[in-house]
């Protein structure tokens, strides 16, 4: 017999179907931006990931289901979504980001993914879907979030962190004395338009130049003039395939 939280949930395929998740039906959900940054990601069999403010587990989840062989964890202050990324088969800790457990603090990682909150609150309306307005707007100042990163971090362990593209000054600020080697790839929507989000890369102790990539366009054409399936046949192989976006 399905229970009352399963009718409120959905179970979504990921990767064309190599992955599925149990998400809220209302609220927040997660969508291509986490696989966009899991397929950014680098990782090797044998590595270590924390995927912090994972919600269901998406990014972590889509990058296991790539690479093989991770040690995969999360961080959800939310307790519904740890309990689901949990569900999801992600080991998860219930706790901020910025006041890990004791557990968690004794451990450093070769990669750290982030899907910070887009919107300032000060700049708009709040969500009457509590976890969507936990998700979708900031709280935790970006400043946390890379601090959380680079104390997780291990030697030369890299953060992989998407965000909008307007958000960039706010990135490398408060990435600037925490972590270096700093690069971006903007992601546009097509050939010739301004990119709305960016994938960010940085490095515990890099010394690195700011590199900033070439854009990716996701969808073909110079505008939208349908609805349907429009993406690129490198991101419907991303989306569908799970292959990798960068090196």
């Amino acid at each position: 017999m399905t229970s009352i939280l399963d009718t409120e949930l959905t179970h979504d395929a990921f990767l064309g179907g190599k992955l599925h998740l149990w998400q809220p039906r209302q609220g927040y959900r997660a969508g291509v931006d986490p696989v966009l940054l899991a397929a950014s990601v680098p990782a090797k069999p044998g590595q270590s990931v924390l995927d912090l403010g994972c919600g269901v587990g998406a990014a972590a989840l889509c990058l296991g289901a790539r690479v093989p062989g991770l040690r995969l964890l999360g961080i959800e202050r939310q307790s519904h979504y740890a309990a689901l990324a949990a569900r999801n088969g992600l080991e998860v800790f219930t706790a901020d980001l910025s006041a890990p457990p004791v557990e968690l603090r004794e451990q450093s990682f070769d990669h750290v993914l982030a899907n910070p909150p887009y919107f300032d609150r000060s700049a708009g309306f709040r969500s009457q879907d509590s976890g969507r307005e936990a998700a979708m707007g900031i709280d935790t100042p970006l400043v946390s979030w890379m601090d959380a990163a680079a104390r997780r971090l291990r030697h030369k362990g890299h953060l992989h962190l998407i965000h909008r593209a307007e958000r960039v000054p706010d990135i490398l600020g408060a990435a600037n004395g925490r972590l270096g080697s700093p690069e971006i790839w903007p992601l546009c929507p097509r050939v010739g338009k301004a990119a709305e989000l960016v994938i960010f890369r940085a490095r515990k102790n890099g010394r690195a130049n700011f590199v900033l990539h070439g854009p990716i366009a996701l969808h073909t054409g110079t505008a939208h003039v349908a609805d349907g399936d429009t993406y690129r046949p490198e991101i419907q192989a991303v989306l569908r395939g799970g292959a990798a976006l960068l090196d």
